[in-house]
């Protein structure tokens, strides 16, 4: 064979059947390119964070430092093994200074989804005690379907809480609440509960299924004087 036989062999590859081999060099330049238009058609260049187009037109790579002529070029660049264990190492440090706590282990709570069966039953009697004159309301609920293992509950919810009609600050609400029951409300007036003992009571019947509140409000006793 001729030296330019050879050579030619030797850069451009031979016929089939020939003996020849393709040199290293031109299959690594084939691989680059391989790499280089998977590259430009699954990753999204938008979104990688170590890259940078300067002034001139040019793309860095923040991470390795290195410029590259055009897209495709820093495309296969990032499919590199340098540019790979860059990224490793990065990876790795941030991890190392940051570690992820874990996550305690919190018992999620299911949202109840009882069927609602109407408004309860209810008695209120107005009272007023003698000898400090102190008005009082009694509250008689009757909850029959009551779920098993259940408790009435109430609360006091002031005028500016409620979204039902329009506010009024001489008035306040006491609340009834127990599944599978609508939760009740009564508009009492707007003054200071009387806390001390025997003057706030509340019960619970489990046999009559019954719920009883009564409250007393406190007097003023300038008008008492009077």
């Amino acid at each position: 064979r001729t030296v330019a036989a050879a050579i030619m062999d030797r850069d451009y590859g031979s016929k089939p059947g020939s003996g020849g081999v393709v040199s290293s060099q031109k299959a690594n330049v084939d691989r680059k390119e391989r790499l280089r238009q998977l590259a430009m058609q699954t990753l999204d260049i938008s979104k990688d964070p170590y890259l940078l187009r300067n002034h001139l037109g040019s793309y860095e790579c923040k991470l390795c430092l290195t410029l590259h002529n055009n897209e495709g070029n820093y495309l296969a660049h990032t499919q590199g093994k340098r540019h790979q264990e860059n990224v490793a190492r990065r990876l790795a440090r941030e991890a190392r200074d940051n570690p992820v706590l874990p996550l305690a282990n919190k018992k999620k709570v299911g949202v109840r989804r009882t069927v609602k069966i109407g408004r309860p039953g209810y008695r209120v009697t107005k009272q007023m005690e003698p000898e400090t004159r102190q008005r009082s309301l009694l509250f008689e609920i009757d909850y029959p379907e009551i779920e098993e293992g259940l408790q009435p509950r109430h609360r006091f919810m002031s005028a500016y809480e409620q979204k039902v009609e329009a506010p009024d600050k001489d008035f306040q609400y006491i609340l009834f609440a127990a599944e599978p029951y609508e939760t009740v409300a009564f508009k009492v007036p707007n003054l200071e509960i009387d806390k001390s003992e025997g003057k706030f009571t509340s019960a619970w019947d489990e046999e009559k299924k019954v719920f009883t509140v009564q409250l007393f409000f406190k007097t003023d006793k300038s008008k008492l004087k009077s």
